[in-house]
């Protein structure tokens, strides 16, 4: 889940809520708080705990929210998950060290230590544009057999560690969910559990239906939203990287897109994010109109 903010910075708990309610109205079956697209690396303990919090009581047990306890070591790490549990998440999400260089050693201390000092169960993360290692299926593997973990979100895009973490795994009660967009389709055919997509804050309902689609075979209609997402993705490119970050411009359009649907207040982004500017906002709702579709029926 994005995260949205009030003008002056703070975390938007109204808009929060909405957008909660946007994802549980579209027949999501989980809810991630805390994660890459939720600004988490900018975001304070306190805003940390703000947002866990009241998606934890918006859900109110509809559907399960985990979040990331996501930080550069160990012992912080475990200071986020303890917290979160307390809070009520499902399960904890957790990455590999990241800032300082690990040995594949080392990352599997990290994960079974925080898993030995929780009373929740914790979530793999392997997303290496932003850790600047991977998780690779060796590591994976060893902790799913351990108990140490109970899944994995592979926001990687290599399908090869992919599908050999899903068939080395099968035999485990262990989720392997894709968190890279254009990848669902391919994911849910191999026989992933199911996606973690970022885009599915904008268009939930047409990941549902590709979701419900590949459950009923009808891998026709996935392959029409994948292709119909990927194209709604694109709003993404279109702010200019010559004035702000490509993470900047990522989670500005899906907000500014938000806002136009009356979901949330503002697009505003956490400190130091640059906003989109008028013309850059006019734009991506222009696409974004174009491209935004109902549910599959699936």
């Amino acid at each position: 889940m994005l995260t949205p903010f009030t003008p002056s910075g703070e975390v938007d708990t109204a808009s929060l809520a909405a957008l909660a309610e946007h994802l549980i109205g579209a027949g999501v079956n989980g809810l991630f708080a805390c994660g890459s697209s939720a600004e988490i690396a900018l975001l304070d303990d306190a805003q940390r705990e703000q947002i866990i919090g009241t998606l934890v009581d918006t859900a109110a047990g509809r559907v399960p929210v985990v979040a990331g306890a996501i930080d550069s070591g160990t012992r912080r790490t475990i200071a986020h998950a303890k917290r979160a549990a307390d809070l009520g998440v499902a399960a904890v999400v957790v990455t590999a060290p990241y800032y300082v260089d690990t040995h594949d050693d080392e990352v599997l201390a990290h994960f079974r230590t925080v898993a030995s000092a929780l009373d929740v169960p914790v979530i793999a993360y392997d997303i290496p544009s932003t850790v600047h290692r991977s998780l690779p299926a060796d590591i994976t593997i060893a902790l799913a057999r351990e108990g140490a973990v109970i899944g994995i979100k592979d926001s990687s895009g290599n399908v090869i560690n992919f599908r050999r973490v899903l068939v080395e795994t099968e035999d485990l009660d262990f989720s392997v969910l894709m968190g890279n967009e254009p990848l669902v389709e391919t994911a849910l055919f191999l026989g992933a559990h199911g996606a973690v997509p970022s885009l599915a804050n904008v268009e939930p309902a047409g990941f549902v239906g590709m979701y419900r689609a590949a459950q009923h075979g009808d891998w026709s209609t996935v392959k029409r939203e994948q292709t119909r997402l990927n194209r709604l993705r694109d709003i993404t490119t279109i702010p200019d990287l010559a004035r702000i970050g490509g993470f900047a411009a990522l989670v500005g359009s899906m907000k500014s897109v938000l806002v136009d649907e009356g979901v949330i207040s503002s697009s505003v982004g956490a400190a130091p994010f640059l906003p989109l500017t008028d013309e850059e906002r006019a734009q991506v709702g222009s696409a974004a109109s174009r491209l935004m579709a109902v549910a599959v029926d699936a």
